[in-house]
């Protein structure tokens, strides 16, 4: 009887390429109209903002183009490293080195070039974490290896959180450390009891911070909760965003069309650039745009699921939850579902250090996809 040869074919995830390069595309459309008046006021070019977005997207395909041809297991070498050198980047925020943007010391400047340690910090707890699950995958589900993971992924976010008043990253990388967890475990006690402790630890450290201290924190959720009796305390910013959104209606205004980006909105580029979307785009376009993020975040499932180990599994499922987690908490405060925090929308807002980095992460997630292998 003869036995018919099986054929391993590799895969490449070219549905994956694709939504990068759309969502690229997309984003320097609304960014080149949200910001064009903002930066013709202030740097006498409206391309100000589009052209250094357009370089640093260059740089992270070139990135991605060498980590996506390289095979992702070279990073096991450097994963502890990696992790080592965000908590170094993190602390030199105080050092000479550290800059100051709008009342924030959140960057690091070399020569002409500045980024946010916050950003290296996320991709670097990804490789740590795939990392050190792979090796601990048989003790996973005892407490103490547990625990040891949390710690490195709270040592990460504390250091972002007291180092740099960076609230917003601390929560996103603590995201992404408990979705990697999560995923890797089978004990699920650990993260209701994990839940719990951080939810009354949470809300124990802003009621200190409010009636104590009176930190700008509290007061952001007291502006979240009434924002018209705040507009001098970022009620405004959240008033004007929730004029632009629903001033689109359904189709909106037309691309280009919009009134809150000229002025109204501040900082329309960054943070708020979704609300512009819908100002100009309507519900239509919003809907369309979190649809193809998630088809995006599908892809990742459908990577993770297939690859051809633990590590690149982990790997995967660390970039996804990065992009989910970013997506959530942009719309949802742009929405004023939760109160601000300072979070951009992956690909779209304006932020030359997030885009090189996301770009470096699609490039690891496009790595561990070409060394899948189907049967024929």
């Amino acid at each position: 009887m003869n036995r018919k040869k099986v054929k391993a074919t590799s895969y490449f995830d070219y549905s994956l390429l694709f939504i990068i390069i759309f969502l690229i595309g997309f984003g320097f459309v609304m960014l080149y109209s949200t910001s064009s008046y903002n930066a013709q006021i202030k740097f006498g070019s409206s391309t100000y903002y589009l052209k250094k977005q357009m370089l640093a997207t260059a740089l992270g395909f070139v990135a991605m183009f060498f980590v996506t041809f390289a095979d992702y297991h070279w990073l096991r070498k450097i994963a502890p490293l990696a992790y080592i050198g965000s908590l170094v980047l993190i602390l030199l925020v105080r050092t000479p080195l550290g800059m100051t943007f709008n009342g924030a010391r959140r960057w690091i400047g070399i020569g002409p070039f500045s980024f946010q340690p916050a950003e290296a910090a996320k991709l670097g707890l990804i490789i740590f974490m795939a990392y050190f699950v792979e090796r601990k995958s048989k003790s996973i589900k005892n407490v103490s290896t547990y625990l040891a993971l949390m710690f490195f992924v709270a040592l990460v976010a504390g250091m972002i959180y007291i180092i740099t008043q960076n609230l917003s990253s601390a929560i996103i990388i603590m995201g992404i450390g408990i979705v990697m967890l999560f995923v890797a475990s089978p004990k699920y006690i650990h993260f209701i009891v994990t839940g719990l402790l951080v939810g009354v630890g949470g809300a124990l450290v802003l009621l200190l911070e409010g009636v104590v201290h009176k930190s700008f924190r509290f007061q952001r959720i007291v502006v979240w909760l009434e924002p018209e009796k705040y507009p001098k305390d970022g009620g405004y910013q959240v008033l004007q965003a929730l004029y632009a959104i629903g001033s689109g209606g359904i189709l909106g205004k037309g691309l280009g069309n919009g009134i809150q980006k000229l002025g109204f909105v501040p900082e329309a580029q960054n943070d708020m650039i979704f609300t512009i979307i819908c100002e100009e785009l309507g519900l239509v376009g919003a809907l369309a745009l979190v649809a193809l993020f998630v088809f995006m975040i599908w892809r990742f499932m459908i990577i993770a699921n297939n690859a051809p180990d633990l590590f690149g599994s982990m790997l995967v499922v660390g970039v996804l939850a990065h992009i989910a987690i970013q997506v959530v908490l942009n719309i949802a405060v742009v929405t004023n579902t939760i109160p601000n925090t300072g979070v951009t929308l992956p690909f779209i807002s304006y932020g030359g250090t997030s885009v090189l980095f996301l770009m470096t992460e699609m490039g690891i997630a496009l790595s561990v996809s070409r060394r899948i292998r189907y049967e024929e």
